[in-house]
């Protein structure tokens, strides 16, 4: 009964006015989005598995990379790695979503913002999820396998990240924290892919980026905390509650002294600095404004760390060509 309801409502989705879709509904999957509107019937449950109608997931894997390559980088980055590495975020981070889609759906099923997702709707199958993932590591491997002996290496070695990151949520309080592991790999193997091994550099931009990712997804994870207390997932938006705001703060002065210490450690000059001020007042403005109690004001926070991503990007390469 539960799988057919949910399936009238997705219909209802792509049906669009005087559906039940006109009723707010908390759900992440958006009425008439392009998705629905674009996509065959058969595809649109797949694409919604690679979270290919929500990027900002993508950004947010993607960046930490583009930043290993233009930090290692003498001048322009490599035009070619940028674009395997952006293939490559998408394929993973759809890969991953799968990954945490099978592992949660019966939890999916009873929280309102996940419980029209593609697998607790039936729409569908473990198996046909498992085969879709499968299709997605394929090609990650593939470009994976473009890269020198050391990136290699080091895109093996997160695979195990990336299959224990969804228990995670069961066993610790600190979730975000593992997925901080996971979606900043790509400063390591950004820098190796152009250097072929590691250097200090890398090894604090992969720091920061594990405290940036403890923030934002914290924000993230407020969203959810109501339906995630009652049904028993774990999160850091639990363990801290109201203390958020201030470990934000903490979160985000500790990134920036880790980023700082990257420009340092590689030579950068002025432009990167000024580049990263910006990106530390976008995060200063995140953990002062955030409204936690309003699911959509922490999606439009959680969202906005794409702008302070670009102003370190930017300040990365600028703080290279003035050299």
């Amino acid at each position: 009964m539960e799988t057919r309801r949910a399936t009238q409502i997705f219909s209802a989705f792509r049906g669009g006015a005087g559906s039940e879709a006109t009723a707010a509904d908390p759900s992440d999957i958006r009425q008439g989005d392009w998705v629905a509107r674009w996509l065959p019937g058969w595809a649109e449950p797949y694409a919604r598995l690679a979270r290919l109608d929500r990027p900002i997931g993508t950004w947010l894997l993607l960046f930490p990379g583009w930043w290993g390559i233009a930090l290692a980088g003498r001048k322009w980055p490599d035009p070619a790695l940028l674009v395997l590495f952006a293939v490559g975020a998408v394929v993973m981070r759809g890969a991953g979503c799968t990954l945490n889609d099978i592992a949660d759906r019966e939890y999916d099923g009873r929280v309102a913002r996940t419980r029209l997702r593609p697998l607790p709707s039936g729409r569908v199958t473990v198996r046909q999820a498992l085969l879709f993932m499968a299709a997605q590591l394929a090609v990650g491997a593939a470009i994976l396998s473009s890269f020198n002996q050391a990136a290699i290496l080091l895109g093996v070695a997160v695979l195990a990240l990336i299959a224990t990151y969804p228990f995670m949520k069961r066993i610790t309080w600190w979730p975000q924290l593992f997925l901080g592991l996971n979606f900043n790999w790509g400063a390591l193997l950004g820098w190796t892919a152009v250097t072929g091994g590691l250097a200090a550099p890398a090894l604090l931009l992969y720091a920061g980026g594990i405290f940036w990712t403890l923030g934002y997804d914290t924000i993230y994870a407020h969203q959810d905390k109501e339906d995630d207390a009652q049904i028993g997932v774990k999160s850091s938006a639990l363990a801290l509650g109201r203390r958020t705001r201030p470990f934000l703060f903490v979160f985000y002065a500790v990134v920036v002294a880790l980023w700082l210490a990257a420009g340092i450690a590689a030579h950068l000059t002025w432009p990167y600095y000024l580049g990263l001020g910006l990106a530390a007042v976008q995060l200063l403005w995140q953990a002062w404004r955030v409204d936690l109690d309003r699911p959509e004001d922490c999606l439009v926070k959680f969202k906005s760390n794409r702008w302070a991503a670009w102003l370190l990007l930017l300040g990365i390469i600028a703080g290279h060509l003035h050299a």
